[in-house]
């Protein structure tokens, strides 16, 4: 039932509005969504994580890292260092009971351009019953940030979960 009731959400969250007088990126939501699949083959969780550039920005802002230029020809060559420490702050993971570290894979700029997809995976999975959840990406930058992870288990089995400021930790189980 609430995976019918956030799929629309997660649909507005993936287009952007062109309107007189809105500058690209302006956008009256804080919400940030990630793909999380289980690929059984390779035994690992990749995942797929798009943010809001400009409040990802503000975020890093806050612990000291100004003028980053994200996904811009100024980036910044410390750009992705400070993503990632940040990500582990605000992103952590456990499979089975166990905290998983993951990987930076890389990022990329949305085609809006509005966002960024950051790329990560946690290798050595070889099975998936309990993934617990931690975060608050941007929860320290807005108060009404909201974070949806929409995950793909074994056998394909779905789950969709919603985190917000003051409910950060969720899991789901295969």
């Amino acid at each position: 039932m609430k995976a019918i009731i956030l799929l629309p959400i997660l649909a507005i969250c993936s287009f952007s509005v062109d309107a007189p007088g809105v500058k690209a990126g302006d956008h009256d939501f804080h919400v940030s969504k990630c793909l999380v699949e289980y690929n059984e083959g390779e035994q690992a969780l990749q995942m797929s994580l798009h943010l809001f550039i400009d409040d990802l920005e503000e975020a890093l802002r806050r612990q000291g890292a100004d003028k980053l230029f994200i996904c811009t020809q100024k980036e910044d060559e410390q750009a992705e260092r400070y993503i990632y420490r940040y990500l582990q702050q605000h992103f952590r993971f456990e499979v089975n009971g166990k905290e998983q570290n993951y990987a930076f894979i890389g990022k990329e700029v949305s085609e809006d351009l509005a966002a960024v997809w950051c790329y990560l995976e946690i290798t050595g999975v070889s099975t998936l019953r309990i993934l617990k959840v931690d975060n608050s990406i941007l929860m320290d930058a807005f108060e009404d940030q909201k974070n949806l992870v929409s995950i793909t288990g074994p056998g394909r089995k779905k789950g969709l979960l919603l985190f917000q400021k003051g409910d950060t930790v969720k899991q789901a189980e295969f």
